[in-house]
């Protein structure tokens, strides 16, 4: 049984957002999921989250629980019970935590595979580097404040890029059954998004020329959040008829 609502802050959380045709996203997501499009283009790409104070609601800070995880997420639309819904697929989780690895899909919803995260940042610069235990997964993100968004950006400004992730707050994660996935709502006490200009980026998912040839994923944008206090509430999975 999962724990019902898990509450902590948000410390970082970088967005990294790639433009993908949709049709090369048939391969990638499973029923009932389709791209959700941005001027005919699909977004997908990466978070990497940095969670500090997180506990069940009822137990104090001191109690909380730090850790960096990574999400690779893609932006979708499907129905359920005749009524559209919206959200992100997330077919691959990763967490610092060896506590989050275990607990994942027990404690609370979303496997998550265990990896090493190194971090170096400032106030107006970061660095993160991610590799999965297995070393079938890396990630890696340069970036530093930028003052708008990148001209070549899918999105007309920061309002509506922002708008499209927080009307993206319910994620469905994979899970070891593929006709069942697991749900996760982020209800936040606030919404701020800032620019980041991405001095380098690599990800072994998005890099990958099998699943996507080479020239067919494009960098959109780098996207911040910080000091965002925050709550997890577990969803019931989603289960699809064979």
């Amino acid at each position: 049984m999962y724990l019902p609502t898990i509450q902590g802050v948000i410390d970082r959380r970088i967005l990294v957002n790639y433009r993908i045709s949709p049709a090369l996203l048939e391969g990638v997501l499973p029923q009932p999921f389709r791209p959700k499009l941005v001027r005919g283009m699909a977004i997908a790409g990466f978070c990497l989250i940095r969670l500090k104070q997180i506990r069940p609601r009822t137990l104090p800070i001191p109690l909380g629980l730090t850790s960096e995880n990574a999400a690779h997420r893609i932006a979708v639309v499907w129905e359920e019970n005749g009524e559209h819904r919206e959200g992100v697929y997330i077919p691959i989780r990763h967490t610092s935590s060896r506590f989050n690895a275990l607990a994942g899909g027990r404690l609370f919803p979303g496997l998550h595979d265990h990896a090493t995260f190194e971090v170096v940042e400032s106030n107006d610069t970061f660095s993160v580097n991610v590799e999965s235990d297995d070393h079938t997964t890396r990630l890696m993100v340069e970036a530093q404040i930028a003052s708008s968004l990148p001209q070549s950006s899918l999105f007309g400004s920061l309002q509506e890029v922002s708008t499209f992730f927080e009307e993206a707050s319910l994620g469905y994660s994979a899970t070891t059954r593929p006709d069942v996935f697991e749900g996760l709502e982020l209800r936040s006490k606030r919404w701020q998004i800032e620019p980041l200009q991405a001095t380098k980026v690599v990800s072994s998912f998005f890099d990958d020329p099998q699943r996507f040839p080479a020239g067919s994923v494009e960098l959109d944008c780098v996207l911040l959040m910080r000091n965002i206090a925050h709550e997890w509430h577990a969803q019931e999975p989603l289960c699809i008829a064979s």
